[in-house]
């Protein structure tokens, strides 16, 4: 059997022998919107609990977008001139427009990186396009605090706009249960100090707080979270995408945000969630593919995704490209005092905080699947001296993909679970 494992720009196939059991786990075919500007100017038309946009945008001043960082591949090019150009016939200046990208306490995207982006050089051309950066303590509007003690400090530029709108890319999210919607806002353009305070371990050790959950008793605390978050801004509206595994428009809806979103969550449940009623002693994932795997710090996606399909002791293999290394330098910094503290020892540092240190949460999130199985890490551009910050097992990448997966499950047996898209899709293990 020939499996296309989602790694870097162009995929890794894997050729399996055909006496090994393989369960490949992977989305039904999705429809694909045959005109996807129209799609996304019906929608325009036709929102979710608000207004048209016409109308929502009429006698306004101001705009603001937010769109999300390099990391996801939402399709920008399909649904950002159409949205411009409503709000330029609605009556709003192009110079008073704001594309802002949502950053959260990633790096900025610049030059060639933010055109791919944006994915338009006719937006680039005619209203504001820049980045968020959650460090300035200027750029930020103080909110007040939320029900549970989040300081929240939104970028200004969002917060004073007439019209507010989040656009996004609904997919199951390891920690907020889906992406999208809220989550643009926060952690998207919030400051540093609210982003470490709701990804401190009080919200990220809940078992709600988890890819698909958002609603039931209890609920994701993190969701709650952001939903609250939210609502401190007032009115503000979403544009809403789902792809299919080619990173086509599945589908595309307008409205108030978080009604909008969870009409958008509903339909992406139908694919991404998979109901599987086996355990596999080896689980083969990936870290989504481009853009999400340029570095190892979103690879703990995959991992995390993985895990309810993987028998105790077993052995999670995933495959990810990670061309830029492994991430920011808090990233690394946490990454070292896993490997000094072991997984007990990290857990117990983060206990103590109100506020977690910048990105030591991935590492967080890395330790729930380590305390199940064994972790396999298969990238051909992480270097030695990276590949031994992973707190991973790893191999020399002149290994074959082959080779490197039968030296590790071969000994287990060769019945094996496969998600070559790893994040995107997320199987449901369901006990008989």
């Amino acid at each position: 059997m020939r499996v296309k494992m989602n790694y870097g720009r162009s995929g890794l196939f894997i050729d399996f022998p055909d006496a090994w059991d393989i369960a490949v786990i992977e989305k039904a075919a999705m429809p694909v919107l045959a005109d996807p500007a129209g799609a996304v100017l019906k929608a325009l038309a036709s929102p979710v609990a608000c207004g048209p946009l016409s109308r929502e945008a009429a006698g306004r001043r101001t705009a603001c977008i937010l769109i999300c960082d390099i990391t996801r591949p939402v399709p920008n090019s399909v649904i950002l001139a159409p949205l411009i150009q409503e709000l330029i016939q609605a009556g709003i200046e192009p110079n008073a427009m704001t594309v802002l990208v949502a950053t959260g306490l990633h790096r900025p995207n610049e030059s060639e990186e933010l055109r791919e982006l944006v994915g338009n050089d006719w937006v680039l051309d005619t209203v504001n396009v820049m980045n968020h950066f959650a460090r300035n303590d200027a750029d930020h509007a103080y909110l007040g605090n939320t029900s549970r003690g989040t300081p929240v400090r939104l970028d200004r530029r969002f917060v004073e706009a007439d019209v507010k709108i989040a656009t996004g890319l609904v997919e199951p999210h390891f920690m907020a249960g889906y992406s999208g919607g809220r989550k643009v806002v926060a952690p998207g353009i919030a400051h540093q100090d609210t982003i470490t305070t709701f990804h401190n371990a009080g919200f990220l050790e809940h078992p709600r707080s988890a890819n698909c959950i958002l609603d039931g008793n209890p609920r994701n605390p993190l969701h709650e979270e952001l939903t609250e978050i939210i609502r401190m801004l007032g009115r503000v509206l979403a544009v809403n995408t789902v792809i299919d595994d080619k990173r086509n428009l599945s589908y595309v809806n307008f409205g108030e945000i978080e009604a909008s979103h969870l009409e958008a969550v509903a339909y992406m449940r139908r694919y991404a969630e998979i109901p599987v009623h086996t355990q596999y002693r080896t689980v083969i994932t990936s870290g989504g593919g481009y853009p999400l795997d340029k570095t190892y710090y979103q690879t703990v996606k995959g991992m995390v995704g993985a895990m309810e399909l993987l028998e105790p002791e077993g052995n999670i293999i995933i495959f990810s490209e990670c061309s830029e290394g492994m991430g920011s330098r808090e990233y690394v910094q946490a990454q070292q005092l896993l490997s000094r503290l072991g997984t007990g020892g990290f857990r117990e540092s983060l206990l103590q905080k109100s506020r977690a240190s910048i990105d030591e949460w991935q590492t967080e999130m890395q330790l729930k699947p380590m305390e199940i199985g064994n972790i396999h890490l298969f990238s051909d551009k992480l270097s030695k001296e990276d590949r031994s910050l992973t707190g991973v097992h790893y191999r020399d990448a002149d290994i074959s993909p082959l080779d490197f997966i039968r030296a590790i499950a071969e000994p287990s047996g060769r019945s094996i679970a496969v998600i070559p898209e790893g994040p995107y899709v997320m199987p449901r293990y369901q006990s008989n």
